[in-house]
């Protein structure tokens, strides 16, 4: 019996074989992850692929949408650009209108323009006509005055290619006709009045003076406290009775002076006032009083009894000239 014992295992034998089971495990360790990585990027691949799909599916639909907009905008555009024709033609036509209304607007205004001057014209005529028999028939300076006022109003709006010559006409007429102040009837009325109350002061009576004795002749000095003689051509005694009857013909003598200068009779007024004349000798003794009075009788006789004016109714005459000419 071989008692010998096998050789005892070398201690490098293991190593051998582990290095290539490491390699192969190292490997496969290896390969494990980069299929995992393969795996892992194509997965990844795969849903970026979807995710691009479905991102150029949204892309499409919103240029698919933007073409819908912007065909839909050119619509818009092309309904628009033929409403806008439309609008101009029809801006067109109402400015023509306009243009047509306006020129007929001018043709009614100038028409009533005119229409308003002949309406101013004709009252402007019609007051002056008024004014002028006021003053002949009449002799109304004052209402004169308010006419000739209103016809300036009248006159005022005319253009002054017309107007101008009749309100510088019109102002030369009113101051004429203020510098006759109340009127030659109305002084004449008022002078007579005077002289009327003058005459009613006057003395029935004189006292003598001595020099009126010294003047008288001898005889009648002699006779004088027993007889008054007085010239009957003049003024002779005069009983109540008389001056009672003389009084009321001098108040009626007045009364037809009067009448006579209101109607604007000169004749009839100086018949008058030479009866008044006669009378107030009859009625009163002469003095220098009485005198006096008959020289205010005498200057009644010469006054005026009517305007008499060259510059007065030179306005009426220009404006008829204008209206025949029209």
């Amino acid at each position: 019996m071989n008692d010998t014992l096998p050789p005892a295992p070398s201690p490098h034998r293991p190593v051998r074989w582990l290095l290539p089971l490491a390699a192969l495990a190292v490997l496969g360790a290896g390969g494990y992850a980069g299929y995992h990585y393969w795996q892992k990027q194509q997965s990844d691949q795969l849903a970026q692929a979807q995710t691009t799909a479905v991102q150029l599916k949204g892309l499409e639909a919103t240029v698919e949408a933007l073409r819908r907009d912007q065909r839909a905008a050119s619509q818009r555009l092309q309904d628009a650009a033929t409403t806008n024709r439309v609008l101009r033609d029809e801006m067109l036509g109402l400015s023509q209108r306009s243009a047509l209304l306006e020129e007929n607007l001018a043709k009614l205004a100038d028409s009533a323009n005119q229409g308003r001057q002949a309406v101013q014209r004709d009252e402007a005529e019609l007051l002056l006509t008024q004014a002028a028999q006021r003053l002949a028939f009449a002799d109304d300076v004052e209402g004169s005055r308010r006419l000739y006022a209103l016809a300036a109003t009248a006159l005022a709006d005319l253009p002054d290619s017309d107007g101008l010559n009749l309100r510088q006409a019109l102002v030369q007429e009113r101051n004429a006709l203020d510098a006759l102040g109340a009127g030659p009837r109305v002084q004449s009325l008022q002078r007579l009045d005077a002289l009327g109350k003058a005459l009613q002061g006057l003395p029935s009576q004189i006292a003598q003076t001595p020099a009126d004795n010294t003047a008288k002749p001898w005889w009648q000095a002699a006779l004088a406290p027993f007889v008054d003689i007085t010239p009957s051509r003049l003024n002779g005694p005069l009983t109540s009775a008389e001056r009672t009857t003389i009084d009321t013909a001098l108040q009626l003598e007045l009364t037809l002076a009067r009448a006579a200068i209101e109607r604007g009779d000169g004749s009839g007024r100086d018949a008058a006032l030479n009866r008044i004349d006669l009378w107030a000798q009859r009625r009163w003794p002469d003095s220098p009083d009485l005198r006096a009075q008959r020289a205010e009788l005498h200057a009644l006789r010469t006054l005026p009894l009517q305007a008499d004016n060259t510059v007065l109714g030179s306005t009426l005459q220009q404006l008829r000239t204008q209206t025949d000419r029209r």
